[in-house]
C-alpha cells in the first residue's frame, strides 16, 4: 500500500517553499517518524517524517523543486517493501553468491579480530579529546550532549560530544579511529577551554562482554544494550527525548515493534516525568489525585544568555514601538511573474526576506541614527550594513548577522538567509556568525503572529517585527478592495532615535515594499 509523503502546512505569509535535502533515496528502508525530507521555506527548515515503517517507493519533487502546501513529493510502500523487493529479485539474485562468499570472509575475519578484542579493547596510542579554542569573549562552556559511550567504537571525525557556549554549539569530533576510552566530564559539567574531556584509543576496538557473566545475563544485556535509541525511536522523538532529558529505554513504547512514538512520550512526560526505579519508589512523594507532577530543569547556557540580554534591553533603553502596515500585493505579483526564472537563474528561490533586507538597507542609508548605536556617553554612528536576521533554532532564539548588505544582491541575500537557518538548525553557527550587526528584522509572520512589540537587540537602536500577511478590505480610490496586508513594528531606542526618525524609516520601508522597483531604481 502506497502512502503520499507530503509538504506540510505552511505559514499564511509563506506562498511556496524549495524541497532542500533528500535523506533517503527510492528502496531506502524508513521508520515512523525518520526524517526523509528537509522543506525550505523564506526563514524556517521544516522536516517531513515517515508516517509509517515501510519503504521509499518514489520520489517525485527532487532536491530544489519549488512545492506548495500539502503537494505530494514521494511514496512510501507500508511496511517491509515486498513489491519494492520484488522490482529487484533479478538483481538479488545475481548478488547473491558474492554475498554470500563475502559474508563469509567477513565471519571469518570477525571471529580472527573478535578474540584479541576480547583480552584488550586496544593497545594504540591513547590520545586526548580536548575542548576547542573558546572564542576571547567566551570564558567557558557546558558539555551537553555526549553521542557516544565509554567503550563504543568510534571513526576519524565522527562527532562525539556537543560543547555549548553562551551562543553556538562547537562539535568535537574523534582524532583518530579505534575507541572512546573514558569520558573525564559528564554532561552538564562546565569545561575551559583545551580542558581533556575524555580519551581515546586510536585503533582500538569496542571491548566485548565480560566471560565472567553467565548466558542468560548476556542475552538480557545485549538486548537492552542493542536497543538504543536510534533503533526504538525515530529523529523527532530523539530530539523530543534530548529535549527532556530521557532515554528511549525509559518509556514503554506503543508503535510498531515496541517503537517509541511522540504520543508515548507526552504520555511519559504526563504520568511522571521519569522511570522510577524499585529502590526509589518507596521514598516519592505520594500522589496528591490528578496529574499535578512537575519537573525541574536547568535552562541551557543559551536559554540563560537570551534572558539575560531580553532583560537588559527592557531596563536599560527606552523602548518605543511604532506601526504601520504595508500592501504586499505588489512584491507577490512580482515573485509570482519572476519566481521561476529567478530560481533558475541564481539557483535560489525568490522569497520575502530578499525584499525586506533591501527595503531596510535603503533606509538605513537615508536615517543614519538607526543604524547608529550608544557607547556610554557617545553615539558611534556606522558607515556599514550589517543586518542581524532572527533566526529560531531547536535551541532557541539566535540573531546571525548578513554583513555588507548593501553591497548584496537579492539573490545574494536570500542565498545567505537560507545559509544562516540551516547552520542554525543544525547547531554549525560560529561565533563570527553571531558577533556584529547594526540591526534586527524578525518575521514572526512565519508561525502566524498577527502583530506584536519586538525588543531590542543590544546594543542595536531598533529592531524591524514583520508580519503574517492576512487578506483584509482596504479603501481604495474611494472603493473597498481586499488587499494582501501586513503589520511593520519597529521598536527603537528613544534615547538616540526621535518619533519623527523612527516614523520617517518605518514609512520609507513601506514605500519601497509597495513600490518595490524604487529598490531598483535608487528613488
Amino acid at each position: 500500500m502506497a502512502i503520499d509523503i507530503k509538504v506540510p502546512q505552511l505559514p499564511e505569509s509563506v506562498a511556496d517553499a524549495t524541497v532542500a535535502t533528500w535523506h533517503v533515496k527510492p528502496g531506502d528502508k524508513v521508520s515512523r517518524d525518520q526524517n526523509l525530507v528537509d522543506i525550505e521555506t523564506d526563514k524556517v527548515v521544516l522536516e517531513v517524517v515517515a508516517p509509517e515503517d515501510g519503504v521509499i517507493g518514489e520520489i517525485i519533487a527532487e532536491e530544489g523543486a519549488t512545492v506548495g502546501a500539502e503537494e505530494v513529493i514521494g511514496k512510501l510502500e507500508k511496511g517491509d517493501g515486498a513489491a519494492a523487493k520484488s522490482d529487484s529479485k533479478e538483481e538479488d539474485k545475481s548478488e547473491s553468491k558474492s554475498d554470500s562468499k563475502d559474508e563469509s570472509k567477513a565471519d571469518a575475519k570477525e571471529e580472527k579480530s573478535t578474540k584479541p578484542a576480547e583480552k584488550s579493547s586496544g593497545s594504540g596510542e591513547k590520545l586526548e579529546v580536548k575542548v576547542p579554542t573558546l572564542p576571547e569573549s567566551v570564558a567557558d562552556a557546558t558539555i551537553a550532549t555526549w553521542h557516544v559511550k565509554a567503550g563504543d567504537a568510534v571513526k576519524r571525525d565522527q562527532n562525539l560530544v556537543d560543547i555549548e557556549t553562551d551562543k553556538v554549539v562547537l562539535e568535537v569530533v574523534a582524532p583518530a579511529d579505534g575507541v572512546l576510552a573514558e569520558i573525564k566530564h559528564e554532561e552538564g559539567a562546565t569545561v575551559g577551554a583545551d580542558d581533556v574531556i575524555g580519551i581515546v584509543e586510536a585503533g582500538g576496538s569496542a571491548a566485548a562482554e565480560p566471560a565472567k557473566k553467565d548466558d542468560k545475563a548476556d542475552k538480557a544485556e545485549s538486548s537492552s544494550d542493542d536497543d538504543s535509541d536510534s533503533d526504538v525511536a525515530g529523529p523527532a522523538v530523539r530530539r523530543l527525548l534530548a529535549e527532556h532529558n530521557l532515554k528511549a529505554a525509559d518509556i514503554k513504547g506503543t508503535g510498531k515493534g515496541g517503537r517509541v512514538t511522540k504520543e508515548d512520550v507526552e504520555k511519559h512526560m504526563k504520568d511522571g516525568g521519569k522511570k522510577e526505579s524499585p529502590a526509589a519508589q518507596p521514598a516519592a512523594a505520594p500522589a496528591s489525585g490528578g496529574d499535578r507532577d512537575q519537573k525541574r530543569v536547568p535552562m541551557t547556557r543559551l536559554r540563560k544568555t537570551i534572558a539575560k540580554r531580553l532583560l537588559e534591553a527592557k531596563n536599560a533603553t527606552a523602548m518605543l514601538t511604532t506601526f504601520n502596515e504595508v500592501n504586499m500585493k505588489p512584491i507577490m505579483d512580482l515573485r509570482k511573474k519572476y519566481k521561476d526564472v529567478f530560481e533558475e537563474r541564481h539557483d535560489t528561490r525568490l522569497g520575502f526576506m530578499g525584499f525586506y533586507v533591501k527595503a531596510v538597507t535603503e533606509a538605513l542609508k537615508r536615517f543614519p541614527d538607526v543604524n547608529a548605536s550608544i557607547d556610554g556617553d557617545d553615539i558611534v554612528y556606522h558607515n556599514y550594513f550589517d543586518i542581524s536576521i532572527a533566526v529560531s533554532t531547536p535551541r532557541g532564539l539566535v540573531t546571525p548577522v548578513l554583513r555588507d548588505t548593501d553591497k548584496m544582491s537579492i539573490a545574494d541575500i536570500e542565498n545567505g538567509i537560507r545559509d544562516l537557518a540551516l547552520k542554525g538548525r543544525d547547531g554549525k553557527l560560529t561565533m563570527d556568525d553571531m558577533q556584529g550587526g547594526n540591526f534586527t528584522i524578525t518575521n514572526g509572520g512565519v508561525f502566524g503572529s498577527l502583530l506584536s512589540t519586538p525588543i531590542l537587540n543590544p546594543p542595536q537602536s531598533a529592531i524591524l517585527g514583520m508580519h503574517k500577511i492576512q487578506d483584509r478590505p482596504m479603501a481604495v480610490d474611494g472603493k473597498v478592495e481586499i488587499l494582501p496586508m501586513m503589520y511593520l513594528a519597529l521598536s527603537y531606542d528613544h534615547r538616540i532615535i526621535d518619533g519623527k526618525e523612527s516614523v520617517g524609516f518605518l514609512v520609507t520601508i513601506k514605500e519601497l515594499l509597495e513600490d518595490p522597483q524604487r529598490l531598483l531604481l535608487d528613488v
